[in-house]
């Protein structure tokens, strides 16, 4: 499998594209802002979306949602149902640089722990990992070593838990999860650089 980080808007969120090598469908996990950028990348490579993940609903990592939409009116949305309300909220903005987003008609509130979510020949499994928001979620590639944590689990770090819907003793719960996983899986976070589960369990002082 394939992947590069797009660190995209003002907060420079990780956009993460992943495909299968030959192939042009791919997946767009937390299209966070600059859909020029993003469309540019994707004419560059001859990919296609098949899918958008959001590891949650934060307006730093769904700006770039309306551009995509344009493009393909019919792209599916995944998201978890916990943080599903926050797509389209007039408070999930940050003027000028997040002005907002449109809820797509495509959004789909699949992303429950333990699903399967599968398309363009990928497959990750959903971690539900809440903390960061209530609908915080995880995508593990298992076949490939590969989490994407989105604003869980950062290198050095975690995320923030003091806006609304956040928790500190749900994050801790949500970090001794992933600390179970293989210490050889590599940690693509949703800010900052990447990482592995066993140097975070090492060093990382939020980790248990």
């Amino acid at each position: 499998m394939n992947k590069k980080i797009l660190p995209l808007g003002s907060i420079a969120a990780n956009c993460v594209v992943l495909w299968n090598e030959g192939a042009r469908d791919c997946w767009l996990v937390d299209p966070g802002g600059d859909p020029d950028e993003l469309l540019a990348f994707l004419a560059e490579k001859g990919l296609t979306p098949a899918l958008v993940a959001l590891t949650h609903g934060h307006f730093d990592h769904i700006g770039a949602l309306s551009g995509l939409m344009a493009k393909w009116p019919t792209l599916p949305v995944h998201i978890a149902p916990g943080d599903a309300a926050m797509i389209g909220h007039a408070m999930n903005v940050w003027p000028p640089d997040y002005p907002g987003v449109a809820k797509p008609k495509t959004l789909v509130t699949d992303l429950t722990d333990g699903a399967s979510l599968t398309g363009g020949g990928l497959t990750a499994e959903v971690l539900s990992t809440p903390g960061h928001t209530p609908g915080s979620v995880c995508l593990h590639f298992k076949a490939d070593n590969l989490l994407v944590t989105g604003d869980t689990l950062f290198a050095g770090s975690c995320g923030r838990t003091d806006f609304p819907g956040g928790s500190m003793p749900e994050m801790q719960k949500s970090l001794a999860r992933l600390a179970k996983l293989d210490p050889k899986t590599v940690v693509v976070p949703g800010h900052g650089m990447t990482t592995t589960i066993g140097r975070e369990v090492e060093s990382n002082p939020y980790m248990p």
